[in-house]
């Protein structure tokens, strides 16, 4: 039960959350927010203390569920943070149902970074989005709301649909529901029919083109401290998943997936950066980005290397930073002028810290040095360009340029027009250290990226990339046992060897 530390320690929180808010007046209190940041951030930093390298037969816990974990219970602890004044203000009693679905998708996440079966992955992927469809309708006197609650809820059911129907095709081509024993299964037109609907399943949580229908209604109407978690998060889980199903060693499914990958990696990026560059809007404009950046981490996926998952762990974690910081100003400057680009001209002279902590945070999605989106993309682009795509990487880093027109599209808002009204905006404590939080993050990952670089090495290698347990595989002929599962592997176990190719932060 050690290596279950983590999910259980949310699932405590979410208990502790239920109880407090039914002490009398306990729904009106802002400490449920705190009490959540709080219990949030100690599963954070639990994660250190979990024992590492232990796998059991639907779950285990290495370097790279660590470190999904560390970036879905960062985003939670900040997002958590951040509502404190946003949910004191608009549903000051209905705090406890916000900061308890907000925990139950938490646990979804953490408990999908580690799934090795099947079944587990998938109740651990509805665990993760169910929460989020009530999430996204929390302000139900706001029509646009209701739009974007419906529309994330429509388009979640019929790509959960879609999942487990793919998902029936793997476990019936493989006779298990054991990921190991489904990558290692000779490859047919049934194993790739099934592995394509459930990427275009897990397509729908990175809002990837064509499943990308509801970010942006969703991004402009939900509370915005919650989006910010949505926009990464969900993210980070949909990898996990992604990775866990297809990173064994010779699996045949990278191989099936990598050219509709690669297909996909560059359609959300042309439309993800083309359709920001028209909006007005600075949390449609965001939403489009992050369409965009989910094009960047699909391009690390299709790769299918242990280096290639380490850049996309460091680039998730850049993007938890630059995108929950800039959805934190959004909310603080959005609350009193507005979200239209127009209501932020003069910010810079009415409140000088928010101009900069948006610029900071502007200036990482756009991968200007030297701040943590800069490195983010560079270790990308040369891990692609080290798998012999440059024509990716060319392409990529020309639609970087494009995106650098839509973010300072709003700095030159803030830094350039003049102000219309020169009162400086109010920021509550709670929402302030959470900007706080996240610039240090931006600048922190910006300056000094080696050590998180390293990590997310570590974590990369710690997937079943070089060796595969031994699994009772079933032969042909025999019948197929559903949910075959192998010994526990002990902790002793003979420890991988990282990719030395990979080894150490390349850019010194």
């Amino acid at each position: 039960m050690a290596i279950l530390l983590v999910p259980l320690l949310v699932v405590a929180l979410a208990v502790i959350v239920l109880v407090a808010d039914l002490v009398p007046a306990g729904g009106t209190s802002r400490g449920l927010g705190a009490l959540t940041a709080i219990g949030l951030f100690a599963a954070f930093v639990a994660t250190w203390f979990v024992p590492s390298g232990v796998a059991y037969a639907a779950y285990s816990n290495d370097g790279f569920t660590e470190a999904v974990q560390r970036i879905v219970l960062a985003a939670g602890a900040l997002s958590a943070l951040a509502s404190i004044d946003h949910a004191d203000e608009h549903f000051p009693r209905r705090q406890g149902e916000y900061y308890l679905l907000l925990i139950t998708s938490i646990f979804g996440m953490t408990l999908l970074a580690g799934a090795r079966e099947l079944v587990t992955l998938l109740v651990a992927f509805e665990t993760m989005g169910i929460p989020q469809y009530v999430l996204a309708a929390m302000h139900k006197n706001r029509k646009t709301g209701i739009e974007g609650a419906v529309k994330l809820y429509l388009t979640g059911a019929i790509s959960a649909g879609i999942t487990m129907y793919g998902a029936s095709f793997l476990v019936g081509t493989a006779g298990s529901t054991q990921l190991a024993v489904i990558a290692a299964t000779p490859p047919d037109a049934m194993l790739a029919f099934g592995a394509l609907l459930v990427l275009a399943g897990m397509g729908f949580k990175l809002g990837v083109v064509p499943f990308h229908m509801w970010v942006p209604d969703v991004y402009q109407s939900a509370p915005a401290p919650f989006v910010a978690f949505l926009s990464v998060a969900p993210k980070a889980a949909a990898v996990a998943a992604l990775v866990r199903i297809a990173a064994h060693a010779g699996s045949s499914l990278p191989g099936l997936w990598a050219p509709v990958v690669i297909v996909l990696a560059v359609i959300t990026l042309t439309v993800g950066n083309l359709f920001a560059l028209p909006q007005t809007n600075v949390r449609r404009l965001l939403a489009w980005s992050g369409i965009g950046h989910a094009g960047f981490l699909l391009i690390a996926f299709a790769i299918g290397t242990a280096e290639a998952y380490a850049a996309a762990l460091f680039y998730l974690a850049t993007y938890v930073a630059g995108n929950t910081g800039a959805f934190f100003v959004s909310e603080a400057v959005g609350s009193k002028v507005g979200d239209e680009v127009s209501g932020w001209n003069g910010l810079a002279r009415r409140s000088p810290g928010l101009a900069l902590a948006m610029l900071l945070c502007l200036l990482s999605l756009g991968g200007i040095p030297f701040v943590a989106g800069f490195w983010g993309k560079l270790l990308l682009f040369r891990t692609t360009w080290n798998a012999g795509y440059h024509s990716l990487v060319v392409y990529g880093a020309l639609l970087s340029v494009v995106g650098l027109f839509y973010y300072l599209k709003v700095a030159r808002a803030m830094y350039v027009e003049p102000a219309v009204d020169p009162s400086p905006i109010p920021v509550g404590r709670p929402t302030m250290v959470a900007i706080v939080l996240a610039v240090a993050a931006v600048v922190g990952l910006g300056v000094a990226p080696g050590g998180f670089w390293d990590a997310a090495v570590q974590a990369g290698t710690g997937v079943e990339l070089l060796e595969r347990p031994q699994l009772a595989i079933p032969e042909a002929g025999s019948p197929a046992v559903l949910g075959d599962f192998p010994l526990r592997k002990e902790k002793g176990a003979r420890p991988r060897q990282a990719d030395p190719g990979v080894e150490g932060f390349p850019f010194k």
